[in-house]
């Protein structure tokens, strides 16, 4: 069994500049962060995008698209900005056969309290177990994304009435 990992930019792969109070895109931490965890499955990691999830537009979500349907594994992780996730997710509802599984951080990977280590071992974990479908894994839950929405005060994911 191989999780295939597809990286698309977000807060999960961001550096911060303290000299410019700003952050840009570092190199994907992922694969870092599955060797340090010492996980015993396979797993390919992709970057398909360097985004801000705010910046993400349908052209960019075809890009996930075609990638997540062309991938020959049938566990795929989409590591993504927070703001858009739901609207990717939501786009990928109707691809069958897969185990489609987003997740993302409220703060980067790379700093000492961040979301992003335990955010990607659950969904890693959820992804293993759920039967196929599009799922939302952030703040220790599973969401549909048909379900969820951010709630940007609270800096979580919460379910909703559809």
């Amino acid at each position: 069994m191989t999780i295939r990992i597809f990286t698309t930019g977000g807060t999960f792969d961001k550096l911060y500049f303290d000299a410019k109070s700003e952050f840009h895109f570092g190199d994907p931490m992922a694969g870092e962060l599955l060797e340090e965890a010492n996980v015993n499955f396979e797993y390919r990691i992709e970057s398909l995008l360097q985004r801000d999830s705010l910046d993400i537009d349908e052209q960019d979500r075809e890009v996930i698209r075609k990638a997540v349907a062309n991938a020959r594994e049938s566990l795929i992780l989409i590591i993504h900005g927070t703001d858009s996730m739901v609207d990717t997710a939501r786009a990928l509802l109707d691809i069958a056969d897969k185990t489609i599984v987003l997740l993302g951080a409220m703060q980067p990977a790379r700093m000492r309290y961040s979301d992003a280590l335990f955010n990607l071992g659950f969904a890693s974990a959820a992804a293993q177990l759920l039967p196929a479908g599009c799922y939302i894994a952030m703040n220790g839950e599973i969401f549909d994304p048909l379900k969820v929405a951010k709630n940007r005060s609270q800096s979580r994911f919460e379910p909703t009435e559809q």
